[in-house]
């Protein structure tokens, strides 16, 4: 498993699966995201990305549309995604690295922390207003500082082993459930 920088030809895939989980695509670019890799199979179990917000006086770095596939959850590919956006955050001179999110306790792990909505940079009160009324109504500022972000050894050892899980079929649906009596039932066409 192995996290790299999303290609332009991954852009139906992200945009589909950020519909999907119903997660934020305001200004997609795909060349922002990254995707993390099965290194056996080739199959892609999640992505993320950061956005770049340019103010009068600075540029923010935000962490968003950070998802993972449900077959690979559980097994650290999401924090391994938010390792690497935050390198990058990094990468390109950012000491702080924000996220609008209501997932505050899978986030903490790493070393962000809360950040009341008033002392937010004004662009990004703006985009947590917009978050609020869109996809994530439990959203909330947090920070980190770039240079303290933390990996759970428990997660790193999970990402060296990630295998996607079956998901649960869905049950077969039969004539009970709609109310139906197979027995009694009679067909409007004569088959035999």
């Amino acid at each position: 498993m192995y996290v790299r920088d999303a290609k332009n030809r991954e852009e139906v895939w992200l945009l589909d699966h950020i519909e999907e989980m119903g997660l934020d695509e305001t200004a997609f670019r795909s060349r922002d995201y990254v995707v993390a890799i099965d290194e056996t199979s080739g199959e892609k179990a999640g992505f993320g990305r950061i956005r770049i917000h340019k103010t009068d006086d600075r540029e923010l770095c935000e962490l968003t549309s950070i998802g993972v596939l449900e077959s690979w959850r559980r097994q650290g590919v999401g924090a391994h995604v938010v390792e690497r956006l935050v390198e990058q955050a990094r990468d390109h001179g950012f000491d702080a690295v924000f996220a609008l999110t209501g997932a505050t306790d899978y986030l903490s792990q790493f070393g962000f922390r809360g950040v009341e909505s008033s002392d937010l940079p004004e662009k990004l009160r703006e985009r947590l207003d917009a978050k609020r009324d869109g996809t994530d109504p439990d959203a909330v500022g947090m920070v980190l500082d770039a240079s303290e972000f933390v990996m759970p050894d428990r997660l790193r050892e999970r990402f060296k082993r990630a295998q996607p899980h079956e998901e649960e079929p869905e049950p077969e649906e039969s004539a009970e459930d709609f109310g139906i009596d197979p027995n009694s039932a009679t067909y409007k066409y004569d088959t035999g």
